[in-house]
């Protein structure tokens, strides 16, 4: 039975650790990656939701070309998304609408002043989500 991972992503190295760790311990499983737009840091004038099934698209962030490139590495591809929403929530829903069976997520992608007014997504993440959650420093 194959699996669905979900590895939220940022230009992070946690979450590039976290995809690697998520195309090696899961081969054989479908993994998808979602950036999220966070409302309270990108301001009032967000943008829709994009999808893409592993091709460039306008709209996404540059750091995709390398999450297809680790993949790709690996003999794989993965799904990637952009999404609107408080990270945290935002990442529990699609987890959810998406059937996800697993979250892989690095240990922290935001740092300083915001990491420390907006909270850890990583903890959020990982007491809220209904799935197990893989958390790789």
């Amino acid at each position: 039975m194959t699996r669905r991972v979900l590895v939220p992503m940022d230009d992070s190295e946690p979450a590039r650790a976290a995809l690697e760790h998520a195309l090696s311990v899961f081969p054989n499983d479908e993994v998808a990656v979602v950036h999220v737009v966070d409302e309270l840091e990108a301001g009032y004038g967000g943008r829709p939701p994009v999808t893409t099934g592993g091709e460039a698209d306008a709209d996404e962030p540059d750091f995709f070309a390398d999450v297809r490139s680790i993949a790709a590495e690996r003999d794989r591809t993965v799904e990637t998304a952009v999404i609107e929403g408080t990270s945290a929530e935002a990442i529990l829903e699609h987890a959810r609408e998406a059937d996800v069976d697993q979250i892989v997520m690095g240990s922290e992608g935001r740092s300083g002043v915001s990491r420390m007014l907006l909270g850890s997504v990583a903890e959020a993440v990982t007491r809220q989500a209904s799935v197990p959650v893989t958390i790789v420093p």
